[in-house]
């Protein structure tokens, strides 16, 4: 048992980190603290203590700490350790995904916007980044209503001879055809696309109202009036999602805590425009406040994922270590960053917005807990189950005429989708089409781990298909001696509709339907499709994987001319399309060569 007493007696009161590590040597928890002595005691008092604190306390072996200069320095560390170790007592941000981009071309002489993800390769000028895909769309549409820039790919591009649907519709000038826009014209709306990427409306509406004004004293007025409407579109714009007065890019972060669950909201405001938002929901730590989850959690938003930190960042708490995070935030940016709390005027409306967002998100996502736990308990009840299923997982097969099978296995918990858990299985050696064979590889691939000691049993194995499929899972289990997982099939009735499966108990080989509104049913409806979508999503990914091998195994076909290839006609299959004659059109491409490469993909295809 781990002597507190003793250890508090000789720790310092310095500022510092600590680590309370489990019998094993595990971390269980990490912390930091301006005096470590204070802090560590706080967790040994006779009282006042939370129940999740409390279990923390009982499962100590050892406390290790590491001194530090500075606050800053101490949060650093903090941050750090905890990214690479994840204890079970920290909160832990899950986030991993590169924030999107719009990207504008500006070394073509017609450039294009387009979404952006990923590494910044590309010459060009990129915008953001936006919260979510969905808001770079949003925006992307709007400019191409507004100011008609294409958006197309390049390959579509060059080997246009007359304008697409899109310049049909208005939403393209059409420079892919020589006559329709002058280099000149087109430029202008690349700059008016730019500054209201850059957040200069107002610049903006200035320049299209002298431009409207202009094209007016010359007797243009088909040009003044789509000026005009540009110019009630930013209007429009600005009325809806502006503030005047409001300069600068600024993050409001808002946090609301409940029944042991945490929701933060990050609004997103860039020169004054509401860009977008976004919620998470990361896990307590044993501090559960919603200053201590707040400040965890900025920490790692910004210094975990290094995304973009603005000048000002907008909390709902008053926090601690603000003047640490300040600097160290400083450091992150490279410009000074201030994390404020009490704000007025804009900036309060925008808080409280997020406040109560945050607040009604958590109501929500607590709600639809407790709905997948109702399901979860119809469904112990439809299916006779002993206990709760904690775990759920359901297997899929899908192919194309047989080619490039794929297995998908996907897992289901008590607070839902467990998509780390998600598996995919290439199946090989099979003949095609044979999907129970299919299901037996995959099956075994995934229970043989368990056998070996890796992965978590189900407690519930979906099986999407009929008794066939149903009879594998069952053979896969007994010859591996795996017991106590209950084997479900879910097969499409008679009508092949949902609401009318029919389920099968692999125990017994029993069939039974349970009425369209059953929660039970809706649970098993939500689990198999999920299930059907990532083998689908999988399948296609595979079948892309080998057109792209295809174009790797041309003899005298390197990186450069397979790049080259697939710019010019837009995907792999494009090049499988193409005859000797237009294959000699790309640059670097003799007719040689281009007869190997039909010769090739032809031999492929036989």
């Amino acid at each position: 048992m781990f002597d507190s007493e003793a250890f508090l007696k000789q720790l310092t009161q310095r500022p510092g980190v600590y680590q309370m590590l489990g019998s094993e040597g595990e971390i269980l928890y990490v912390g930091k603290a301006k005096n470590l002595k204070a802090r560590v005691s706080s967790y040994f008092r006779a009282s006042g203590l939370t129940t999740k604190t409390m279990a923390l306390v009982a499962k100590i072996a050892d406390i290790q700490v590491t001194v530090t200069s500075t606050e800053v320095d101490a949060l650093l560390l903090e941050h750090n350790l905890i990214k690479e170790h994840k204890p079970p007592y920290n909160i832990l941000l899950k986030d991993d995904k590169s924030y999107p981009y719009i990207f504008l071309s500006t070394q073509d002489t017609y450039p294009r916007l387009a979404f952006h993800r990923g590494s910044k390769r590309k010459k060009g000028q990129y915008f953001g980044p936006y919260p979510s895909s969905g808001a770079v769309r949003e925006s992307l549409h709007f400019l191409q209503k507004t100011f008609r820039v294409r958006q197309c790919e390049d390959a579509y591009f060059r080997n246009r001879s007359r304008p697409c649907l899109q310049h049909q519709i208005g939403r393209c000038t059409g420079p892919c055809v020589p006559g329709f826009v002058t280099e000149e014209e087109y430029a202008e709306q690349v700059e008016s696309t730019r500054l209201f990427l850059q957040g200069k409306s107002q610049e903006l509406m200035a320049k299209l109202a002298d431009d409207m004004e202009a094209c007016a004293e010359r007797l243009e007025f088909e040009k003044a009036a789509v000026l005009r409407d540009q110019l009630g579109h930013i209007q429009q714009v600005q009325s809806s999602q502006g503030i005047e007065g409001v300069r600068g890019d600024l993050d409001i972060i808002a946090c609301a805590t409940r029944h042991g669950k945490a929701c933060v909201h990050v609004l997103f405001v860039r020169e004054g425009r509401v860009i977008g938002s976004r919620s998470y929901y990361p896990g307590l730590a044993i501090d559960d406040t919603e200053a201590s989850t707040l400040s965890a959690f900025v920490l790692q938003y910004y210094l975990a994922n290094e995304r973009p930190v603005p000048q000002e960042v907008i909390v709902s708490n008053e926090l601690d270590e603000v003047q640490a995070l300040n600097e160290l935030l400083t450091q992150r940016a490279k410009v000074k960053v201030s994390v404020k709390h009490r704000v007025r005027e804009a900036r309060a409306r925008w808080l409280q917005l997020a406040v109560q967002t945050a607040d009604t998100n958590l109501m929500a996502h607590l709600e639809a807990k407790e709905t997948t736990r109702a399901r979860l308990v119809a469904l112990q009840k439809a299916a006779q189950l002993g206990a709760l299923p904690e775990r759920i997982e359901c297997f899929d097969i899908s192919h194309s005429s047989g080619a490039q099978t794929v297995a998908s296995c996907v897992v289901f918990g008590v607070d839902g989708a467990k998509k780390s858990d998600y598996r995919k299985f290439n199946i090989e050696g099979i003949t095609g089409g044979d999907d129970y064979a299919a299901m037996q590889q995959a099956l075994e691939r995934r229970f043989k781990r368990l056998k070996n000691g890796e992965g978590v049993k189900p407690d519930v194995l979906l099986i999407d298909g009929g008794k066939g499929q149903v009879s594998q899972a069952i053979g896969v289990l007994k010859t591996l001696q795996i017991e106590d997982i209950v084997v479900i099939g879910v097969a499409k009735g008679t009508t092949r509709k949902a609401g009318f499966e029919t389920l099968i108990n692999g125990a017994t080989g029993k069939e039974w339907q349970l009425q369209s509104d059953d929660p039970a049913l809706h649970l098993i409806q939500y689990i198999r499709d999920e299930s059907h979508r990532f083998a689908i999503t999988g399948h296609r990914a595979r079948r892309a994987k080998q057109h792209q091998s295809a174009l790797e195994s041309i003899p005298g076909v390197g990186a450069k001319r397979r790049r080259d290839l697939l710019r010019h006609f837009g995907s792999a299959q494009g090049v499988k399309g193409a005859n000797i004659e237009e294959l000699i059109k790309v640059p670097g491409i003799n007719r040689a060569l281009a007869e190997q490469i039909v010769e090739h993909l032809q031999a492929g295809r036989e």
